[in-house]
């Protein structure tokens, strides 16, 4: 197998976590691990950012590998129907939004975005979180995800096929990774003025969730008078698109080594962290014991 595909799925893995449809729901994702995290301990949120950086990966990798091979014979007459599902979507997540800013308790059967804690701590919960992350960006990113991972599997080598969907998948996997590393890292500020917020930090999280359903809803809507009129602008979407554009060229510039580099730093700067922590509460416990 030539290196250029699986480089090729790797990259496309890595722009598909900050694709313009799904775009807002990656600093959701990370406001909910701030928001979510109440442990004093370095070692707990790094933890808790990795567990949930794999399940959210997996989920998203799941729901586009099946919609990918379920809808890949049909994909051009699909794929023009997706931006009112992505509509449907947005205005879900709005509603659910607007339930929690009420002071209100989702169903227990959704996704447990009522309280942070149990996000980050469920990794069910991050995954159905990953397969939201999916639903939202299928309209911008099921068209490289079968063009490069799901023609392997239809051409018959499935070797080839599996091989470029973990690269997709660890590709997105590495961007999340790498931002989630980063909040564990520099939480300790936010995760203290989150504490003073006490019981309002729910009505915090359905705001988020409100306005990231209400601009997911909105870009849906984009993309029917995009369909209809190629030449439609709007200024609300430029501008999230401005944001978006830059981080997505930066990335591609930087390439999937520097990414994965860049992760492992991370991973290396929060064990040392921890090691460091460790040794210096043991070292104090052995100095209360001296003294004692």
């Amino acid at each position: 197998m030539a290196d250029l595909p699986l480089a090729l799925a790797l990259s496309a893995g890595m722009l598909a976590a900050v694709n313009p449809c799904g775009f807002a729901l990656l600093p959701a994702y990370l406001s909910l691990l701030v928001l979510g995290d109440d442990s004093p301990s370095r070692a707990v949120a790094v933890g808790r950012a990795l567990t949930a950086t794999a399940a959210m990966t997996v989920g998203f990798a799941a729901l586009f590998g099946v919609f990918g091979l379920a809808v890949q014979p049909v994909a051009g007459q699909v794929q023009e129907q997706l931006p009112w599902f992505t509509i449907a979507f947005g205005l879900l997540m709005a509603v659910a939004g607007t339930w929690l800013l009420a002071g209100r308790q989702l169903p227990t059967l959704a996704p447990k975005l009522r309280r942070a804690p149990t996000v980050t701590r469920s990794l069910p919960s991050m995954a159905l979180f990953g397969m939201a992350y999916a639903t939202a960006s299928l309209g911008c990113t099921i068209a490289p995800f079968l063009a490069i991972v799901v023609s392997a599997f239809r051409s018959g080598s499935t070797g080839e096929g599996i091989a470029l969907f973990a690269a997709y998948a660890a590709g997105m996997g590495l961007i999340v990774g790498a931002a989630s590393l980063t909040v564990a890292l520099t939480r300790t500020t936010a995760v203290t003025r989150l504490r003073r917020l006490g019981a309002i930090a729910p009505r915090l999280g359905g705001a988020l969730l409100l306005c990231v359903g209400a601009y997911v809803a909105y870009y849906g809507w984009y993309e029917i008078r995009v369909q209809r009129d190629p030449t439609t602008q709007d200024p609300v979407i430029d501008a999230a698109g401005a944001v978006q554009r830059g981080i997505a060229e930066t990335l591609d510039a930087t390439g999937p080594t520097t990414i994965a580099l860049v992760f492992a730093a991370l991973l290396i700067t929060a064990v040392a962290l921890i090691r460091l922590r460790r040794a210096r509460e043991v070292g104090r416990s052995w100095s209360r014991r001296r003294s004692g």
